[in-house]
């Protein structure tokens, strides 16, 4: 891992300087006063932090800055924090006195990269980057009062913004000497250490901008921070139709399987539950050898899946995996016009594609919680897939909204792959014979450990079933496939799938709760599938560092309405969790 203000986060000297007189020429002047600097550093630190950590961060934000630590004048932080030893120590260091603000002083500053944690245990959002402001705005206050100006909040932290806003009776010098707090440098982070740097920078006339500025920056990893990884826009941004093709912008092919294979990595790319199948369903498919000189005959497998969701048989169809059920929808069914609502499962559109057809997207949006509003499906579609929950998002549509899907002489294919990963099977339409034209496909290689297997089901209506089967091969589900099958639909095999379920629940929590911790991650809400989505700008950096570390996570941009910035994540024990919690932390760091 490179040390924190290490290569490659350290341009050279050359283009420091250019990127300085960069940052000069947009400010209309320098960052601080011709008197020199007068920088400020905010510190938030956890108790028993050393010195040598402290210092560390503080020299890689000064160095981000092109200042050394000369241009110090104080360490700001949490007044209860203070007397740290690695506080005081560093501040000793530096030859600046240590400032302490009670927390809500801190609370009062507005900060650009609030967080919860610190809020929570302290009081305040960011403990670095108030402390910072805090300390510049005093040092623009004493300028201030010898400049005669009124001491008031304005003169401090919020600085007139118009030169109307200056006393009359204040000459041009006095408003080019008259300060504000300016954050050079925002919150930077290492393991037990967040820093800010701010400053005290001149009012200078006509010139409209707040109080507190966040200036560009060339580097760092606080998501949507200036000068981090640009992002990649999705060709569509609201929940609208699209007809075009995208041949060129998302790989439909490309599988969790391809972070795995040929890597020994820990896997968090694939959502096949862990430690499976059990050791009773390895029998009973080990006990099915045995019978391999017979040709496969489904029929019992058939009826225990029409048994489960109480359903006559002639509504179920047996696939080779879901994978199967969509080539069958593409091939079997005479559509027109198809649809896929994205994000999600890639497959149905890539087989859709195979037969020539021209599919239509639908994107659901990040800021409305990747939720479906059944109004942004064209009324003429006569073929539309949706998952649920929907891979990648973990999104749980409610029935109802799904249902509302449903029209005369269209065919509704939801994806329930990951429906038995959900507790109860709420919002489930498996079973339902009221909503007209609907298809629910089934997994059994998720929850059961099946992949290299190949076992799904289909429930629709006969006349459907009856369609997709004339364009299945003969025997198209092996014997062992259908063994499994039959002994997933138990009793027994049901109360343990549930009993997973709430499992997956417990540690998605535990993995949700870790991600909260970072500020640069952000999830989807309302997760309900054995994965998580999260957002983190330049998600395709961090997801190559991640690897180097040992973990594999789905990358984002094959999903149609994702790009680079999107990870999925599977769920997993806790202390894998907390492992790849800890490999997560390096990764972003690797960065700073």
């Amino acid at each position: 891992m490179a040390p924190v203000g290490d290569a490659p986060c350290d341009p050279a000297a050359e283009e420091r300087h250019e990127e300085r007189a960069e940052r000069d020429d947009h400010c209309h002047g320098p960052l601080v006063p011709d008197r020199g600097p007068s920088a400020h550093l905010g510190v938030g630190a956890r108790p028993g932090t050393p010195v040598d950590e402290v210092l560390a961060l503080a020299d890689a934000v000064l160095r981000e800055a092109g200042l050394t630590r000369a241009d110090v004048r104080s360490l700001a932080t949490l007044d209860a924090r203070a007397p740290e030893p690695g506080l005081a120590g560093a501040a000793a260091l530096l030859g600046v006195p240590v400032r302490g603000f009670a927390a809500e002083e801190l609370a009062a500053v507005s900060v650009p990269h609030p967080s919860a944690l610190p809020l929570a245990a302290t009081g305040t959002a960011s403990v670095a980057e108030a402390a910072a402001l805090l300390a510049a705005a005093e040092a623009a206050l004493l300028v201030a009062e010898a400049a005669a100006l009124p001491a008031t909040e304005e003169a401090a932290l919020l600085v007139p913004a118009t030169e109307e806003a200056l006393p009359a009776a204040a000459d041009g010098a006095t408003r080019a000497r008259a300060e504000r707090a300016v954050l050079l440098v925002p919150k930077r982070k290492s393991p037990r250490v967040t820093c800010a740097l701010a400053a005290s920078v001149p009012f200078r006339p006509n010139e409209d901008a707040p109080g507190v500025r966040l200036l560009p920056l060339a580097h760092g990893y606080i998501a949507g921070e200036p000068g981090s990884p640009p992002t990649i826009p999705t060709p569509h941004t609201t929940a609208a139709m699209d007809m075009h093709t995208h041949t060129d912008a998302h790989d439909l092919r490309h599988h969790g399987d391809a972070e795995v294979r040929d890597d020994k990595l820990i896997d968090l790319a694939v959502n096949v539950r862990t430690n499976t199948p059990p050791d009773w369903l390895r029998e009973r498919i080990a006990d099915s050898l045995t019978g391999l000189a017979a040709y496969p005959d489904g029929r019992a497998a058939r009826a225990a899946v029409a048994e489960r969701h109480d359903l006559p048989s002639n509504r179920v169809l047996l696939t080779a995996g879901a994978a199967e059920a969509f080539v069958l929808l593409a091939r079997a069914l005479p559509v027109r016009r198809p649809v896929v609502v994205h994000p999600q499962f890639t497959e149905p559109e890539a087989a859709l594609r195979d037969v020539g057809h021209e599919v239509g997207r639908v994107l659901l949006r990040e800021e409305d919680g990747f939720r479906l509003d059944p109004a942004a499906v064209p009324e003429d579609a006569d073929l539309v897939v949706i998952g649920n929950p929907t891979n990648p998002t973990s999104v749980l549509h409610p029935a109802a909204s799904i249902a509302a899907l449903a029209r005369p002489g269209r065919i509704l294919v939801v994806d329930e792959a990951f429906m038995d990963a959900v507790p109860g099977e709420r919002e489930s339409l498996a079973g339902r014979t009221d909503v007209p034209g609907l298809v629910v496909l089934r997994s059994l290689t998720k929850t059961w450990g099946l992949a290299g297997l190949r076992i799904g089901y289909v429930l629709a209506e006969p006349d459907t079933v009856a369609a997709l089967e004339r364009a299945q091969p003969l025997w198209p589900v092996s014997t062992p496939a259908l063994v499994a099958a039959e002994a997933c639909m138990s009793r027994v095999a049901l109360a343990e799938a549930e009993h997973a379920a709430h499992r997956i629940g417990v540690e998605r929590a535990h993995l949700l709760a870790g991600l909260a911790e970072f500020d640069e991650v952000r999830t989807v809400e309302g997760s309900e599938g054995p994965f998580v989505l999260l957002r983190i700008d330049g998600a395709d950096v961090v997801r190559e560092r991640l690897r180097s570390l040992g973990f594999a996570a789905r990358r984002g941009d094959t999903f149609p309405g994702l790009d680079r910035n999107w990870l999925r994540l599977a769920v997993r024990d806790r202390a894998t969790t907390n492992r790849f919690l800890q490999g997560l932390d390096q990764a972003l760091l690797m960065g700073c």
